[in-house]
């Protein structure tokens, strides 16, 4: 049986979790309406179809401008990333080390799908009507303006703040509120396990640096 090299986790994951992000997004957006919810497992898991030009879990970064550069940043983040991740392998680095961050790099080019490629190739949701892929009059947006598709609602737990708060008291609260999907699933699970294991983790990058031989000058 052909052992996993470190090299092969990257092309591994980073094609898995687009084709199911991407595979959701379009599924939910050409069958769902804008605001549309689906329950999955009673109250607790709900299919909910909402867009956003921001961040993840639907976090905003207002304004054109604002939008066109959140796109660019991701673009930058996602070419040093992929560079990080030839440099961890480059460095034999832990594979829990070169997993995370492939998991954080597929979910950020998860992300800059939708915000690319969304606005040129589907019409507007809204709220009595389904998106169309490819239609005729051309999509809703330009290139780098696309709206990210998030549609994973866990509002495991609601109820209302005792009166006896200040401010808040008497209010009704979700947990877990925002929105998302799975690029940002992906992200959260990567950097998640990249805290949780750090030390493990860089134990091998520093080492390695250590033994390294001088460099000539």
């Amino acid at each position: 049986m052909a052992v996993l090299k470190k090299h092969h986790i990257p092309w591994m994951i980073i094609p898995a979790v687009l084709l199911l992000d991407q595979v959701s997004k379009v599924i939910v957006k050409t069958t769902m309406t804008l605001g549309q919810s689906i329950p999955v497992f009673g109250d607790w898991f709900i299919l909910h179809f909402t867009e956003n030009y921001g961040m993840a879990f639907g976090l905003e970064f207002s304004g054109e401008y604002g939008k066109l550069i959140l796109s660019l940043f991701r673009i930058v983040a996602v070419i040093f990333i992929g560079w990080y991740i030839a440099r961890l392998i480059k460095q034999n680095a832990h594979a829990g080390l070169i997993t995370c961050v492939s998991l954080i790099m597929a979910g950020a080019l998860g992300n800059i799908i939708d915000s690319s490629f969304y606005g040129l190739i589907f019409s507007e949701s809204y709220f009595n009507k389904a998106a169309v892929f490819m239609p005729e009059g051309g999509g809703y947006g330009s290139f780098l303006h696309g709206k990210v598709v998030d549609m994973l609602y866990f509002p495991v737990i609601q109820g209302f703040f005792p009166e006896w708060i200040p401010w808040i008291g008497g209010q009704h609260f979700v947990f877990f509120r925002p929105v998302f999907n799975l690029a940002d699933s992906s992200i959260t699970i990567g950097v998640l396990v990249l805290i949780i294991f750090q030390k493990r983790f860089f134990k091998i990058v520093q080492s390695q640096a250590i033994h390294l031989p001088p460099e000539d000058h």
